[in-house]
């Protein structure tokens, strides 16, 4: 059985902001700019995967402890 390495979601979105600062410095040469715009997009896509599985965990809990009714959860974007 292969071994599988858990996402870790909080260092995943450390680095992606640290590249987005990197990035939007915009003091890289064209070809690094790219390589490092490619690795904030498979990071990403690793957080969307991990944040989609957490909710589908929650909402597994949720019916069976018999609550089937999500509410939609609004950020303050202040």
């Amino acid at each position: 059985m292969a071994a599988t390495k858990k996402f870790d979601l909080e260092k995943s979105l450390t680095n992606l902001e640290e590249l987005v600062e990197e990035l939007e410095s915009g003091d890289l040469p064209l070809e690094t700019a790219m390589k490092k715009f490619e690795e904030g997009i498979k990071l990403t896509r690793g957080c969307q995967t991990a944040l989609k599985e957490a909710e589908q965990k929650v909402q597994i809990l949720l019916k069976s402890a018999g609550s089937e009714d999500l509410e939609d959860f609004e950020i303050d974007e202040d």
